[in-house]
């Protein structure tokens, strides 16, 4: 019995994307575009390899904070993944403003990234790819949640071990999460928010999106290896600088991270969020320690400071 064979289905002009976004403004391709009409091509080597490079800034009302550094470390993983974007660090600042600026958004999230781009022949050599650089400003989001900011976060240490510097620099800004991703449905699955990655050695290394830091004794510790060196870990260097409080980057055992006074994280995304819990049991009484508290309130002042921010240009 002959198969009946149907007429093949038509190839559209455009996509029809049926999913929603959050509200924002994004840069691709010399354009300013709403954030659902931001795309990108799935022979893109940064979809289909993780082959980028990116860098996060988060602006509160209405400034950026720290905007220069961030910027400064976008550029320097460019040049050691060996990619190029037709804009210097003057032109990128002027084009997150904009992103900002045209959002409406005084907080805000702001993400500038270059991926390897696709090659017009798919060439497996990445030298023939075009480097694609994006931008985009949605709402400021953050690692911990209100309730979570003031009774301090839930985190599970995951077995899973870190991807080891050798084989991807951490300090290179990346999409390389699934080691992260794992870690996070270990925490899950274990009752907690989130999660905290060892390293090779059996240390604390980070966490997604996240750097930890612990307080023993009035003295501050976080990761110093395997890790990104974040610039909010970095303010909160900066910080204790300016009050003399001793705080080193070195190793920091599983032993000391359940022991310690306080513990708490620090990214772009939520700043210094504290940590009450570990693996279901209390870090010391429970409760958010006043270091944290002190270095909290500390850092959202500076939010403010003319010398560690700049404001948007809002129409």
């Amino acid at each position: 019995m002959d198969r009946q064979v149907s007429a093949l289905p038509e190839v559209g002009s455009r996509h029809v994307d049926p999913h929603s976004y959050p509200s924002g403004v994004a840069y691709l391709d010399g354009q300013y575009v709403p954030m659902s009409e931001a795309k990108v091509s799935v022979l893109d080597y940064g979809f289909l390899h993780s082959d980028a490079t990116y860098d996060t800034v988060h602006v509160w009302n209405g400034r950026f904070f720290r905007l220069d550094l961030h910027i400064e470390r976008f550029f320097g993983g460019l040049e050691r993944l060996r990619m190029s974007i037709p804009y210097d660090r003057d032109a990128v600042a002027e084009i997150l403003h904009n992103c900002v600026a045209l959002s409406g958004h005084r907080s805000a999230y702001v993400e500038m990234l270059c991926t390897r781009g696709a090659s017009p022949t798919f060439s497996r050599d990445p030298r023939d790819a075009v480097n694609r650089f994006m931008a985009f400003a949605i709402p400021l989001g953050s690692v911990a949640n209100a309730e979570q900011m003031e009774r301090g976060l839930h985190v599970a240490i995951s077995h899973r071990v870190r991807i080891p510097p050798a084989s991807v620099d951490p300090a290179i800004k990346n999409y390389h999460w699934l080691d992260l991703v794992r870690g996070l449905y270990d925490a899950y699955d274990n009752n907690a928010e989130t999660a905290l990655l060892l390293d090779f050695d059996g240390n604390v290394a980070e966490g997604p999106g996240f750097n930890v830091f612990t307080v023993k004794d009035g003295r501050l510790a976080t990761p110093a290896a395997g890790v990104l060196p974040g610039i909010t870990r970095r303010t909160v260097f900066d910080l204790c600088a300016e009050l003399g409080i001793e705080a080193a980057a070195t190793a920091v055992s599983v032993g000391a991270l359940r022991g310690a006074d306080e513990v708490f994280i620090t990214s772009t995304a939520g700043g210094i969020m504290p940590v009450t819990r570990i693996d279901g049991v209390a870090i010391a009484d429970g409760k958010v320690g006043p270091m944290t508290k002190r270095l909290k309130g500390l850092y959202w002042q500076r939010h403010e400071d003319p010398a560690w921010s700049s404001p948007v240009r809002y129409p």
